[in-house]
């Protein structure tokens, strides 16, 4: 998917000889759109790493990555043509930054995300119209002057807050997997794909696929790195590969990719005269045609969203060994069922620790699953016995499972050593600690 521009004037053909007239952005071509959705994977995957995982804290992330961001962006703009490196790597630190302004609205503001998407929308529209106003083009084929470049980058930002408020919310309505979300921006742009071909304004075309292209790889990324089963409502589930692993596999993708278009050159224009000199002839009814279809497809989203926020949304299981939905709410274990279960899970945590002696590994493994399969399932009932005890207890199984790379993205199981560490310790607290 590319963009038109205006026929090149004489201003434009005496600018072309000069510096000036080297473009800053690659040609759109498929390795554009590929390397832009890993991209806005990783904007998901890695605020949340940095956020969540290491406990950096939201805001000490976003000012970490505002900062890194007005760097490479300073050393993107020092630059007098596009290279691919400088480039898509402000790419990735403005999907990260995005995708953090949104969530620091949303996690700490308490902004609702019905208001953010309203409120970036506006942002969008704004900065397009004065982008407009002042260089009578939108395309991207022009960014040949320091005014368009900030102007692109600006656009640039808000799309990935735009698309990380956009696609958090059509989760809140619809309640669906990132699984299933995927399928959505999927279809959307495969939509504006078809009409772009057909001879929609190619502009509008190319910056409502740049948007939808954020919701589809934030998507993706909870899809990859979130856990394979729910603790809580609403909570989402996936292959559970973690942020760590998720953001890694697609950083390295980018590294790889981006290696390849420093080498081959396969999306370098180097001038806007020798590429886009020559007028690009439209068809005004198809544009008019492919705008009525623009906005029967927006009109069409509204209603599958309104559809899906008014079906019945099953958040919990009752029987508690779902894969994916928590443990429905149950009522509060007996003094006799609570001691029941404690008797059964110190069993539990002394089979593991003998079979990781008897050099078991599968077989504690197993234990420690079942283990956790259980837990899930008691945990409600147990939590409305004592609330303090209960935490205590499942932060611990939380180390346990760690230790054995369950549910929590690891790659690798920790040595035997650490396993039976970490067993003993959850042992002393079901003995130290009494709901």
């Amino acid at each position: 998917m590319t963009t038109p521009t205006t026929p090149a004037t004489p201003a434009t053909r005496e600018g072309a000889a000069g510096s000036s007239a080297l473009n800053k952005v690659p040609e759109v071509t498929l390795w554009f759109w590929i390397i832009k959705i890993l991209c806005t994977t990783v904007g998901e995957s890695f605020a949340d790493y940095i956020n969540t995982t290491l406990g950096f804290g939201l805001t000490n992330t976003m000012l970490l990555f505002t900062a890194v961001f007005a760097v490479v962006l300073t050393i993107q703009f020092r630059t007098r043509r596009y290279s691919p490196f400088p480039y898509w790597l402000t790419v990735v630190v403005v999907s990260v930054t995005g995708t953090l302004y949104t969530d620091m609205l949303t996690d700490q503001r308490h902004v609702p995300l019905w208001l953010s998407t309203t409120v970036f929308s506006g942002l969008l529209v704004l900065v397009f119209g004065v982008w407009w106003l002042r260089e009578r083009t939108l395309s991207i084929h022009s960014i040949t002057t320091f005014p368009r470049e900030a102007f692109y980058w600006l656009t640039v930002l808000v799309t990935f807050a735009l698309g990380t408020a956009t696609g958090d919310w059509t989760l809140e309505l619809t309640n669906w997997t990132p699984a299933t979300s995927v399928l959505l921006p999927v279809g959307l742009i495969a939509a504006v794909t078809g009409l772009w071909k057909f001879g929609a304004n190619p502009v509008l075309s190319f910056w409502l696929a740049y948007i939808l292209t954020r919701p589809l790889g934030a998507n993706i990324g909870d899809w990859l790195a979130s856990p394979k089963t729910a603790t809580s409502p609403g909570e989402p589930v996936g292959l559970g590969l973690g942020t760590f692993a998720t953001s890694l596999i697609f950083l390295s993708a980018i590294l790889a990719t981006v290696i390849y278009l420093a080498i081959s050159r396969s999306d370098v224009a180097e001038t806007y005269e020798l590429t886009h000199g020559l007028p690009v002839t439209t068809n005004p009814r198809k544009e008019r045609i492919g705008l009525g279809g623009f906005g029967t497809l927006a009109v069409a989203t509204i209603a599958l969203l309104v559809w899906a926020h008014h079906q019945p949304h099953v958040t919990c299981d009752p029987t508690g060994r779902s894969e994916t939905l928590p443990a429905c709410p149950k009522a509060a274990m007996t003094a006799g069922q609570t001691a029941a279960a404690v008797t059964k899970y110190e069993k539990l945590v002394q089979t593991a620790i003998a079979q990781d002696k008897a050099g078991s590994a599968a077989a504690s493994h197993a234990t420690v699953q079942k283990m956790r399969d259980d837990w899930d399932a008691d945990a409600t009932s147990l939590q409305a016995v004592n609330t303090t005890t209960w935490t205590l207890l499942d932060n611990q199984m939380d180390e346990v499972l760690k230790a054995y790379a369950i549910d929590h993205g690891n790659i690798k199981s920790a040595p035997a050593a650490e396993q039976e560490k970490q067993l003993g310790v959850l042992r002393g607290d079901f003995t130290g600690h009494h709901f």
